[in-house]
């Protein structure tokens, strides 16, 4: 009962990250404001984000992870609902600060939660469930942009989702009990730490650039995947966009896949398969061939290339680090994956403008080698963990 709630969370989790591309089309002209402000709603959230990730460790002793989820699901249901009754783009941008913190909150807890309790095949799958969750709700979107309700609409029906989901959390926060108490029998030989003591942590350093790197390489591809193969490939854009959208479904179904072999392989040999895949992926569309069929498909590997190293980097980290650390350490490698997310996408957009989109294979290349490297050094899934001073 537990393990299907914490899927369900993980839903709730995937749901709203697709709704502002979803209904920016038409929300930027009713707002009157540029096309190019919704990275600075996207940035705020972030910037929540990354705030909260930090502060996990200390949140999550103090609440434990069901309060933290139950809560934080119920603040984003909140948020999402002021979206959708705000008459002007400054109310959105206060409103995604909240929504980024709880999201941050929620991210960082259950990643721990299901890495110190369950194993490789369920943390692929519930990562699997968050990318159903990010596929659901363009089509609620899609559907609300229909009625009269539009995209407000869409907001306030994934709102009331979030908070049915934050309702049964509460409902149901005993059914935590025993793992959460396992949960601070290994924390009690360690006190919360702060950001200096996490990285005097032996093997953190490597690994927070590594998931950097793995972040800023999905999140490139899912902004420039399009751009890249329309301009440089000449493919049209509607196949562009379609091929695009393939590379998540790429994501959400090698996850389900790789729940299936996770646990023979283990942690550190299904990422040298995923990054393996990468590597060849960026090669398949690089390769200066005549036909597009390559790079369309290579899109398609990069996706299942990256399917399984986010969720095996989370899964490890109570082996690498320490179950008393655990959540220190995911939250500081949850803030690195937003920084990831924020910083390099735009960069290479920068670089783009300067000498065009075919670098794009090459960009994703060194990031993936960068992520290979860095991985390497730590000896995923190998104890290696101190305690700090």
């Amino acid at each position: 009962m537990l393990l299907a709630l914490i899927y369900l969370a993980f839903i709730g989790l995937g749901l709203p990250d697709s709704l502002l591309g979803s209904a920016w089309p038409m929300m930027h002209g009713e707002l009157g404001v540029p096309l190019s402000y919704a990275g600075i709603i996207a940035i705020t959230v972030s910037v929540g984000t990354i705030i909260s990730s930090l502060l996990s460790d200390r949140i999550t002793r103090r609440w434990g992870a069901n309060r933290v989820t139950a809560v934080s699901i119920i603040i984003s249901a909140a948020a999402l609902f002021g979206f959708s009754v705000s008459p002007t783009f400054w109310p959105l941008l206060i409103l995604a600060l909240p929504y980024g913190l709880s999201a941050g909150a929620i991210d960082a807890a259950l990643n721990n939660h299901v890495a110190l309790h369950y194993s490789s095949r369920h943390m692929n799958w519930l990562h699997c469930f968050w990318g159903v969750g990010t596929i659901i709700s363009p089509f609620i979107m899609a559907y609300s942009l229909t009625t009269p309700a539009g995209w407000a609409g869409g907001y306030r029906l994934v709102s009331y989702v979030l908070l049915a989901i934050g309702v049964v959390l509460l409902a149901t926060l005993g059914l935590w009990r025993g793992q959460l108490a396992a949960t601070e029998a290994s924390r009690e030989r360690a006190k919360a730490l702060n950001p200096q003591q996490i990285l005097s942590i032996r093997g953190v350093k490597p690994l927070l650039v590594a998931f950097f790197g793995y972040c800023a390489l999905e999140g490139t591809a899912i902004l420039w995947g399009a751009s890249y193969l329309n301009l440089s490939r000449g493919v049209s854009v509607v196949t562009a966009a379609r091929y695009a959208s393939m590379f998540l479904f790429g994501i959400t179904g090698g996850r389900f896949l790789a729940g299936f072999i996770s646990e023979r392989l283990g942690d550190r040999n299904i990422i040298r398969l995923g990054l393996a895949i990468i590597i060849v992926g960026t090669i398949i569309i690089w390769l200066p061939i005549g036909t597009s069929q390559l790079a369309l498909m290579g899109l398609v590997l990069i996706g299942l290339g990256c399917a399984p190293i986010y969720p095996a980097i989370i899964h490890s980290t109570p082996t690498n680090f320490g179950a008393e650390n655990s959540q220190a350490v995911v939250g500081v490698q949850m803030a690195a994956a937003y920084v990831g997310f924020v910083v390099m996408p735009p960069l290479f957009g920068f670089i783009a403008n300067r000498i065009g989109t075919g670098w794009f294979p090459l960009f994703l290349f060194a990031l993936a080698v960068l992520t290979l490297i860095m991985t390497e050094r730590v000896k995923i899934g190998t104890p290696n963990h101190r305690h700090p001073a």
